[in-house]
């Protein structure tokens, strides 16, 4: 497992981030050696010039002849050339390596978040990671990609500049160099209070991305409660922090890079002074002095673009933190090393070892905890066999999701062991497992497509017929066929050109065409009308036979044909039978019932 990188609010570029992330493009070493190559040329032929400026100066100047001017003029000509195709091919290579580096960032931090669990999702919400995924990725593939070339380039140049000026008259070219330690106290004072301010920016940022998700999914809930202005008045409070953190940064940005600009004008100030004073004493002829003017201009061009991408980089560091963070993330599940071998991981599983399920469940011993200590279920023991048909039921809260979650192994057991087939499922893989589960939410989702292609999530190669199959026996297909195009109609984004009964009837096709070995229904049919209801539960009676099944039930009217029904209270199980067992029993399951069936039937009534 990767060290987990966590950071505090200090004030200084981590290091350790950056090389993280610049692995990303060393992956491409091969065109990253060849854009520097290339910037190489560039400045070598940067450096060249003032070499030339020189010699026309005190050659065809000074000197009042025209002798080898064509040849001067076409070898300041060819080097325009090169140093112009080396620019395109420099932006041609630079501009590759930024977008596969946002593609493999992006690929490593989804495929992580396909390996989470459920845990993470509980506490991390959707706007934070649609900005991790979004802005961030691609500003800092934009600063890995440019920025390693520059950094070489700037290098490279500004070492060759001091190099060429000390050797053309070391006394001057120290005068010039004097100024640099002015401008390293600038970078320090400027990086930290710019880094400071771009870390609020950033968290407000994610707020703000968070708000416009919540904003869009809950328009039709502040327009029922009438809260249109609350839900304004508490957007512009979150934008206001980030405006505040974001023109604080801007101002700082605006402050530095003028003053670099005028330092580099104070040196080339002082290198003219002196210079011309040693033109004047014979020391140094004109050609010279003006090369050396032009290099002392120069030099701060790559200072001034360490400077530019130091502060891009204070101003990306806490981006750079949060993807870190994000691709460090562990997850709570995982699978050891040993498992993996044996079994494969959860994007590539070694069927060929994989024995079959059975479907007997075991809680051996059980305790639960969640992250933020509140404990669902204490010592809990429970015996399914192969084929049995076990319904949950219990007020909201009492642990009735957290067990078939458990067995789903989407979390995993504080304390004791939770068993498939005798086995712990932990010394077993997780898409092992997860292969053969059969899951339906209460709240269906969909993905954007055809009704076909939905269905085929849960079983990429079936044929038009099974797919057909599954459709008729969830009693689906009248209706599929009655939407413009039939199976090859759009459902939406998120299915939302279907009602929830419809959307519930696919999802529920779409787990039976996996054909799963363990079977879970999570109050899947307590949001749709009674007709659909009907329809699932006749679908239901077929499908579940043989077949180990969970049902976490709302409508107890729904479950009275189970093989057990177990009423769990604060993570216990308070009764354990049939139906007919337990309401000859009078206890709670009896309260239950006979208040929900009086309950609907005088809605009935009303109706």
């Amino acid at each position: 497992m990767k060290e987990e990188i966590r950071h505090a609010d200090h004030d200084k570029i981590d290091l350790r981030v950056w090389k993280r992330l610049a692995a990303y493009g060393m992956q491409y070493k091969g065109r990253v050696l060849r854009t520097i190559l290339v910037l190489l040329v560039v400045s070598g032929v940067d450096l060249a010039y003032p070499l030339l400026t020189r010699f026309a100066i005190n050659h065809f100047i000074v000197g009042e002849t025209t002798q080898g001017l064509e040849r001067f003029g076409l070898l300041y000509l060819a080097l325009v050339v090169v140093q112009g195709l080396c620019v395109v091919l420099f932006v041609r290579g630079a501009g590759r390596l930024e977008m596969d580096i946002c593609y493999d960032i992006r690929q490593d931090a989804f495929a992580h978040l396909q390996q989470l669990s459920f845990s993470y999702y509980d506490t991390t919400s959707v706007g934070w990671l649609m900005a991790r995924l979004g802005s961030d990725v691609s500003r800092l593939s934009e600063m890995i990609a440019w920025s390693i070339v520059d950094v070489m380039w700037a290098l490279t140049f500004a070492a060759g500049v001091i190099v060429v000026l000390l050797a053309m008259n070391w006394q001057l070219g120290l005068l010039v160099l004097a100024i640099t330690p002015v401008l390293a106290a600038l970078c320090i004072y400027f990086q930290r209070r710019i880094l400071r301010q771009q870390r609020i920016v950033r968290k407000a940022n994610s707020r703000i991305t968070s708000a416009f998700n919540e904003g869009v999914m809950g328009a039709v809930t502040n327009k029922t409660l009438a809260r249109e202005d609350a839900a304004q008045g508490e957007f512009e409070s979150v934008t206001g922090e980030l405006r505040t953190a974001a023109v604080r940064a801007a101002v700082l940005s605006a402050l530095f890079m003028p003053l670099v600009v005028n330092l580099g004008a104070i040196a080339t100030a002082l290198a003219l002074w002196r210079g011309g004073g040693l033109v004047f004493a014979g020391v140094i002829d004109v050609g010279t002095l003006a090369a050396f003017l032009s290099y002392t201009t120069q030099l701060f061009d790559p200072i001034q673009s360490l400077a530019r991408i130091l502060a891009e980089m204070q101003a990306a560091q806490a981006s750079a933190e949060r993807v870190i963070d994000l691709l460090d993330t562990p997850s709570d599940v995982q699978d050891s090393p040993e498992i993996v071998a044996r079994y494969g991981g959860l994007f590539h599983g070694k069927k060929e070892n994989w024995p079959k399920i059975q479907g007997r469940v075991d809680f051996k011993d059980v305790t639960f905890r969640y992250k933020t200590g509140e404990t669902v279920l204490e010592h809990f023991n429970l015996t399914v066999e192969p084929g049995q048909n076990v319904a949950l039921v219990g007020e909201t809260g009492a642990g009735k999701t957290t067990i078939v979650n458990l067995v789903c192994r989407f979390y995993e057991p504080s304390e004791g062991e939770v068993c498939i087939d005798g086995v712990d499922s932990r010394k077993r893989s997780q898409l092992w497992l997860q292969s053969s589960l059969g899951y339906v939410l209460q709240s269906p989702h969909l993905f954007s497509g055809t009704v076909a292609e939905n269905l085929r999530f849960a079983k990429p190669e079936a044929t038009d017929e099974e797919i057909r199959q599954a459709a008729r026996l969830v009693h689906a297909e009248d209706f599929i066929l009655s939407l413009p195009g039939g199976y090859g109609a759009q459902v939406g984004e998120g299915g939302g050109k279907l009602s929830t009964g419809q959307k519930q009837l696919l999802s529920l096709a779409r787990v039976l065409l996996a054909d799963p070995r363990i079977f879970v229904l999570d109050e899947a049919t307590s949001s749709i009308d009674t007709e659909t209801e009907a329809l699932i539960q006749d679908a239901i009676q077929t499908v579940l036979a043989g077949r180990t099944s969970f049902v976490v039930a709302h409508r107890l009217s729904t479950i009275r044909s189970a093989d057990r029904i177990l009423v769990i209270h604060n993570g216990q199980i308070r009764e354990s039978g049939t139906h007919e067992e337990l309401m000859a029993l009078g206890g709670e399951y009896y309260s239950l019932y006979t208040h929900q069936y009086r309950r609907e039937a005088t809605q009935t009534a009303l109706e």
